[in-house]
C-alpha cells in the first residue's frame, strides 16, 4: 500500500465517508487541491456529483473562498439535495493562505443557514475541512 492511499483511507474516515456514500461537490474552481478530490473519492469509491445530480445525498462538499460571496446563501443552497442527516464539509484555505475564511464568520454564518458547526479537520496542504450539519428534529 502505498503511503498516498494510506492518507487517502485516513482522510475518508476522518470525514466520516465510505463506499456508497453520495457526495455532491460544489464550487470546485482551479485552485482546488486534487489529492483532497481523489481521496475522497476513493473512499466512497465513486466519483463525486455536481450541483446538477438532481437526487438526495449523502454528503456535501463545499469548496469556499472568503471573496466567493455569501456564504449563508452557499450553505443554503447546499442542504437543497442533502438527505436527512447528512453533512456539510465546508473546505476553505487553512488560515494566513489567500482566500482563507475566518473562523468567526463560519461560527456565525452556520446557525443563520440552520446548521450546527461539529468538527474541523486538515484536509490537505492548503485546505481545512468544517463539518456542517443539521440539529436533529424531534
Amino acid at each position: 500500500m502505498s503511503p498516498s492511499t494510506g492518507g487517502d483511507v485516513a482522510l475518508g474516515d476522518r470525514l466520516g465517508l465510505k463506499p456508497g456514500t453520495v457526495v455532491q461537490e460544489l464550487g470546485w474552481d482551479e485552485d482546488v487541491d486534487d489529492d483532497v478530490r481523489r481521496a475522497i473519492e476513493d473512499a466512497i469509491d465513486a466519483d463525486m456529483v455536481d450541483g446538477d445530480h438532481g437526487d438526495v445525498v449523502d454528503a456535501v462538499v463545499l469548496w469556499w473562498r472568503d471573496d466567493d460571496g455569501d456564504l449563508v446563501d452557499a450553505l443554503v443552497d447546499s442542504l437543497t439535495d442533502l438527505v436527512g442527516g447528512g453533512a456539510i464539509w465546508l473546505l476553505s484555505p487553512k488560515v494566513g493562505r489567500p482566500g482563507a475564511v475566518d473562523p468567526a464568520d463560519v461560527a456565525e454564518s452556520a446557525p443563520i443557514a440552520g446548521l450546527s458547526t461539529t468538527t474541523t479537520v486538515a484536509v490537505g496542504r492548503e485546505w481545512t475541512g468544517t463539518r456542517l450539519v443539521a440539529p436533529k428534529s424531534r
